[in-house]
């Protein structure tokens, strides 16, 4: 109660570092940074060697709109289970400094600039990823968190569709390295989330989230899981390599960070103790901005705007602006010119 008198009181005077603070916490600054960044990372990758900076920023636009609202809808939805719990007990809502409307508005109406946005700016395929998105995290993640275990998986799906919009946004269709952008990003959420699930085990079992970690306050599990998962990670890692898109170094890089992050996991495995987990949380931070650097920096030169599994020329793809256009027949790779 004393935090949320102390956040009100200068939102009341008209703080602008008040404000920013609250608009941050509304819409997960940090959350929509990374999807900020794995989007233009996915555009990057999808482009040509001459992209078109208009289209890209109008498709990292359109998907910050997207997480933003997302993030509102989330937090309107989850906003007594928020007062529960210290870590998030002074978001806007909770701290009383926002009303659950007023979030639930900003959330709708962001969301729908964030649609047609990239409906209008980018193409229909983005933006029909994005609704996935929205869809994916506000109404199945984010009951999910409540009746299954199964929601940390869920969860990762809108997680991971960020590089993939960004993708089609430069290419519009559904590519190959779209899809392994998408497996980095999926497989790379699963042990960051186990160590910050068991971290904060107790504060989820108190608002009644159903995670692995509320059943597992040895770590057994979570860390079982993250090792999994980390395995899967550096295989997934090298799938831009094998297509072609990137280089010799980034192999390298991705196998050496791939076994350092799989090193902190057998740690958290062999001492389940709260320092442990917490260093496989820092390495996952540390793990992905410095594997997409590398991909981007060692990205193969002369990449096609459309590499994809059907051949180019003949998957379906999406005008900007524009409707689905199906061109020929579907063609896999090995089919005769």
């Amino acid at each position: 109660m004393d935090s949320a008198a102390s956040i009100s009181i200068p939102v009341a005077g008209h703080s602008l570092r008040a404000w920013i603070r609250v608009v941050s916490d509304l819409v997960k600054a940090r959350l929509t940074l990374m999807v900020v960044l794995t989007t233009w990372m996915g555009y990057s990758l999808g482009s040509a060697e001459a992209s078109d900076w208009r289209t890209c920023l109008h498709a990292i636009l359109g998907t910050s709109w997207l997480a933003a609202g997302a993030s509102a809808l989330n937090q309107w939805w989850e906003r007594d289970l928020d007062a529960l719990m210290h870590r998030t007990a002074s978001r806007p809502i909770p701290a009383g400094i926002l009303t659950p409307l007023t979030v639930l508005a900003f959330g709708v109406v962001v969301s729908l600039v964030g649609l047609a946005w990239l409906t209008f700016l980018v193409n229909l395929l983005t933006a029909f990823l994005g609704a996935i998105t929205l869809a994916t995290y506000v109404f199945a993640y984010t009951p999910l968190k409540r009746t299954t275990e199964l929601n940390t998986w869920v969860g990762a799906i809108p997680g991971a569709i960020p590089p993939l919009m960004g993708w089609t946004a430069a290419t519009g269709e559904l590519g190959a390295g779209g899809w392994a952008l998408f497996a980095i990003l999926f497989f790379w959420q699963l042990p960051h989330f186990m160590a910050i699930a068991w971290l904060y085990r107790d504060e989820y079992a108190k608002a009644g989230f159903r995670m692995l970690s509320g059943r597992d306050p040895e770590g057994r599990r979570s860390a079982s899981s993250a090792i999994r998962n980390t395995i899967a990670l550096i295989f997934v890692s090298v799938m831009p390599f094998l297509q072609g898109i990137s280089g010799r170094a980034y192999l390298a890089i991705a196998l050496v960070l791939g076994g350092l992050f799989l090193l902190q996991g057998i740690r958290f495995a062999l001492l389940l103790d709260t320092n442990s987990a917490r260093r496989l949380f820092f390495a996952s931070i540390f793990y992905l901005p410095v594997l997409l650097a590398a991909l981007v920096m060692d990205r193969s030169k002369g990449l096609p705007s459309k590499s994809s599994f059907f051949r180019a020329s003949e998957t379906f793809s999406v005008p900007r602006p524009g409707a689905f256009v199906f061109t020929h027949r579907l063609r896999l790779p090995g089919d005769e010119s």
